[in-house]
């Protein structure tokens, strides 16, 4: 059993890299239980000890298939899970809840679906314009005091909201998607979660996959993708104009004689100690490729010739369609 280097989100200890399991049970085509779960072994066993679900994923399938995969070794990992996001039947949009009655029926249902007494890290999904904040994290706490969750997190919240969180209950860490074409968060939030000690979370550090080099027209897919049926950015036309960045960051990984989405992924595991991303993949091949990424030390120079290989007004089409977009930086 390998051991990869520590990182602290808050006081909540973690391995430098963890794994993020959504694409096992659903959103990116084609599911298989049985490697799904060769994977979260395999990743144990490399030292990613981190894992990241939530309810909204399968719906609840993905939080059964982690509880699953966990039993007999519940006192490897670190274990995350997220509440809030409320499906509907359009796949286009989604509802958003953080009442504290809700807050406590969905922690029940999680403990129950991942077969574990407690979850080390339990984050609010999404931030529900209805509900203030205080209430929400209030009910957190409550869970905290009972021993259900040891550690609070939030998800692509504001700063304002995280300075109130905070306020409330201490906030370990915040879970934004951050790569190198998505990079909203730089300005206001990530400043804010080191001013309060928060660690960061990014989720979708390789853009989705894309920025690995691996897709380069939208068949590459498949039908029922939530990307090319979903995702701005992965439409026909959109792709087309993404893959020159893609082409760049192949010369660059290139040069270091490494791949496109370990140059990446680098890039996002050197923005800092307190920076813990969380790769998604189903298959051992790709998370052996992401676990190498963190030996890979790259320079100040080195980060900003990769950042401006990737010019943010080059980047075309947003991350989410409209209606979730209002959901981001809540």
């Amino acid at each position: 059993m390998s051991n990869l280097p520590t990182r602290r989100l808050g006081a909540l200890e973690v391995s430098a890299q963890g794994l993020g399991c959504m694409g096992m049970s659903e959103f990116y085509g084609e599911t298989d239980e049985k490697e799904s779960i060769a994977t979260i072994h395999r990743a144990i066993d490399l030292g990613v000890r981190f894992l990241d679900t939530a309810d909204m994923y399968g719906p609840y399938l993905n939080e059964e298939l982690v509880g699953r995969a966990i039993a007999d070794r519940r006192d490897q990992v670190v274990l995350a899970t997220k509440f809030g996001i409320v499906r509907t039947d359009d796949p286009h949009v989604r509802g958003v809840r953080g009442d504290a009655a809700y807050v406590r029926q969905s922690v029940e249902g999680s403990l129950k679906r991942l077969g574990v007494d407690h979850i080390d890290l339990y984050y609010q999904h999404r931030i529900d314009p209805n509900v203030p904040t205080e209430e929400t994290v209030g009910a957190m706490a409550e869970l905290v005091a009972e021993g259900k969750v040891r550690y609070l997190g939030l998800s692509e919240a504001g700063a304002d909201t995280i300075r109130r969180a905070h306020a409330v209950h201490p906030i370990a860490a915040l879970q934004s998607e951050w790569s190198l074409w998505s990079r909203d968060i730089e300005d206001e939030v990530i400043p804010t979660c080191r001013e309060l000690g928060i660690g960061i979370v990014p989720y979708s550090p390789l853009g989705r996959g894309f920025l690995t080099g691996r897709f380069t027209k939208a068949a590459d897919f498949g039908s029922k993708d939530f990307r090319v049926v979903g995702q701005p950015r992965f439409s026909e036309e959109n792709l087309a104009k993404n893959l020159a960045i893609v082409e760049t960051l192949r010369e660059l990984a290139a040069a270091r004689g490494v791949t496109a989405g370990q140059l990446a992924l680098a890039w996002v595991q050197n923005q800092g100690e307190d920076v813990v991303p969380i790769p998604g993949t189903k298959r051992r091949k790709y998370l052996e490729e992401n676990v190498a990424s963190v030996a890979i030390e790259l320079s100040a120079e080195e980060l900003d010739r990769i950042a401006a290989a990737v010019p943010l007004d080059q980047v075309a089409g947003n991350r989410y369609p409209e209606q979730m977009m209002r959901l981001l930086n809540g």
